[in-house]
């Protein structure tokens, strides 16, 4: 398994789509949502404190479709409406806290670097590390930890503050194992809360040297 430092300053946290689709009471919302959405606050509290940027993503379609397109096809939700700026699904849910000082970053497709200013905004900052949490776990955040590794930086995965829901005739608990796997393996370093929690605290306070 990787290892990787964690430096605060060169560190954001990518909160996932939070949104209230994702979150509970819809089709495609995780089991997990509430649960995973109280860990992520804890976690942003503990980001901010060490001087962690925090990021939270949307996604987000125009209400016209004008860039709906192959999504038309292959995500029914989308072309229900439910991804629509402006509607109540997509907006983020009402129990995140957001901080003045976090971003909110809206985003065209399942990916937080594709079609927006991900990029550049870490890279003005000198950010070359990433924290991953939200919704869903084999889809949203996934693809961003993917796109992120490819830009050379270094991801750290959340396992319990990151949650997927059913598909075909797997369950939200066997895809959220198989892509902890996979990611653990070649993409990230995959970590639970508290794992992440005791590296910034480790950071913000470094041991004594004996």
């Amino acid at each position: 398994m990787h290892d990787f430092a964690l430096d605060p300053a060169k560190t954001a946290l990518v909160n996932v789509d939070m949104q209230n689709c994702f979150v509970e009471d819809s089709p495609i919302a995780a089991p997990e949502g509430i649960v995973v959405l109280d860990r992520i606050n804890t976690l942003a509290a503990a980001c901010r404190g060490a001087k962690v940027q925090v990021i939270h993503t949307a996604f987000a379609l125009r209400p016209d479709g004008s860039n709906l397109g192959v999504l038309a096809e292959t995500s029914p939700p989308a072309k229900a409406g439910m991804l629509d700026k402006g509607s109540n699904s997509a907006a983020l849910h009402p129990r995140l806290v957001v901080h003045p000082d976090d971003l909110i970053l809206e985003k065209p497709r399942f990916g937080a670097f594709h079609g927006t200013d991900l990029e550049l905004i870490l890279r003005s900052r000198g950010i070359d590390s990433i924290i991953i949490s939200g919704i869903a776990t084999n889809v949203c955040c996934e693809t961003t930890a993917r796109e992120a590794m490819v830009r050379d930086f270094r991801v750290f995965f959340v396992s319990d503050a990151t949650a997927a829901a059913p598909m075909g005739d797997m369950t939200a608990a066997q895809l959220q194992r198989a892509t902890l796997t996979t990611l653990g393996f070649l993409f990230a370093q995959v970590l639970s809360m508290n794992e992440v929690l005791a590296k910034l605290s480790l950071a913000v306070h470094p041991r004594t040297a004996a």
